[in-house]
């Protein structure tokens, strides 16, 4: 996806913007998942159905500077609770980065964005579900092994 700067602190992180559908982002959550080519009027509706929603859902992206395309994002849900004195919780999603950026530390860098977002919202816990093989990943970002994901698809 183009060359990318040596130091990738230099990546600056930010909210997803609807000019993004230009810059890849589609593409690149089909990296992660299924995520079959959607027309720019679609895109331009569940941006607009995310943004009514504040800061409850929150997406965030890094740009290459070089190529302008969107190179890493992660998603990050709040979850407002009656438990705990009407507490929050975080919901991180589908973090994905660009398999020619891997190994830069832009997903570390994506979830501690994530979480810390999740620390100034209040929330007080953050949590995940990944694939068995990430778990190494994730506990380098803090995460802990608890209880256990069930999943019904349709």
């Amino acid at each position: 996806m183009g060359s990318l700067p040596a130091v990738e602190s230099d990546l600056p992180i930010r909210r997803l913007e609807i000019s993004d559908y230009h810059k890849g982002f589609v593409e690149l959550l089909g990296q992660l998942t299924v995520c079959p080519p959607i027309t720019e009027s679609e895109f331009e509706a569940r941006f607009a159905d995310i943004a009514a929603t504040g800061d409850d859902h929150q997406i965030f992206v890094i740009q290459s500077p070089s190529s302008s395309l969107i190179i890493a994002t992660g998603t990050l849900f709040i979850e407002r609770k009656f438990i705990r004195g009407c507490s929050k919780a975080g919901h991180i999603e589908e973090i994905v980065v660009d398999k020619a950026a891997r190994g830069l530390r832009l997903g570390q860098r994506m979830v501690e964005h994530l979480v810390d977002k999740a620390k100034e919202m209040g929330c007080y816990k953050v949590v995940l579900a990944c694939e068995t093989e990430l778990r190494g990943f994730y506990e380098k970002c803090g995460f802990v092994e608890k209880d256990t994901q069930m999943t019904v698809y349709f």
